[in-house]
């Protein structure tokens, strides 16, 4: 299930709220608490790099680091967007809710991997970090925003209390995007003759997650469907990732 070189590597996993407000925010908060428990049940550690907090309630967008054996390998499917049906508890009316969240999962890769950054293509701007924090907090221009031109990649990173140890943080980060673009350039050929099945694009819908009017977690790629959707979202997702790795690893097996 786990032959790609990458698979061994620790990973960076990104989320993102859709549109829809307050609601999708809440969603993220959700999914960000779920991949925090599953990383809690397999022993890895988990740093945050990056937290964007919504308006009203939830988070705009997380940036966090999940450290273990294999944690790209198990976490590469979970690209893509997902998708919760249920009744806002936002709602005074008590209606029902469609809110969409987004997930990036790409590998960290080690200081033995050569990636060519060129100073003139990075732009650089820092601001005095947000949120809680000692009493550097919003007095030094401590935050970094790395902008990647030829790609056009954005990275934050707020975590360290210097500048410097931001700046690190984040070119390890842009690093670490711009070998994930490389091995799906690799893959190109070999996606290109996969259409029609499974896909693992950023941007497609992979998962449902319906607490109303009943409760199934629905892995559109795999059709596994999961009534205890209140586990899953507890962060029990080892059913999940291991038939969606076991389906890809099959049909490249049959492939080859």
């Amino acid at each position: 299930m786990l032959r790609g070189e990458e698979d061994p590597l620790n990973c960076i996993l990104q989320i993102n709220a859709g549109a829809g407000g307050t609601e999708s925010c809440d969603w993220a908060s959700m999914l960000l608490r779920m991949y925090l428990m599953w990383a809690e049940k397999k022993g890895y550690k988990v740093k945050e790099l990056d937290y964007n907090a919504g308006d009203m309630a939830g988070i705009k967008s997380v940036s966090i680091q999940i450290e273990g054996d294999y944690a790209y390998g198990y976490l590469k499917g979970e690209n893509g967007v997902h998708r919760l049906v249920r009744i806002s508890p936002f709602d005074s009316n008590a209606k029902r809710h469609t809110s969409f969240a987004s997930v990036y999962v790409y590998p960290v890769v080690d200081d033995t991997i050569e990636i060519d950054i060129k100073p003139a293509d990075i732009e650089i701007s820092t601001s005095r970090s947000g949120g809680a924090g000692g009493q550097n907090v919003n007095k030094v221009e401590s935050k970094v925003q790395l902008t990647h031109k030829p790609t056009g990649i954005v990275v934050v990173c707020q975590v360290e209390r210097s500048q410097l140890g931001n700046r690190e943080l984040a070119m390890k980060m842009l690093r670490s995007q711009l070998y994930e673009m490389e091995i799906r350039k690799r893959n190109e050929s070999k996606a290109a003759v996969e259409e029609g099945k499974m896909k693992i694009e950023w941007g497609s819908q992979i998962r449902s997650y319906v607490l109303h009017p009943y409760k199934m977690v629905n892995d559109h790629r795999t059709e596994l469907k999961i009534t205890n959707a209140e586990g899953v979202l507890d962060g029990d997702l080892d059913e999940l990732i291991k038939t969606y790795l076991m389906a890809l690893g099959g049909k490249q097996y049959h492939k080859n």
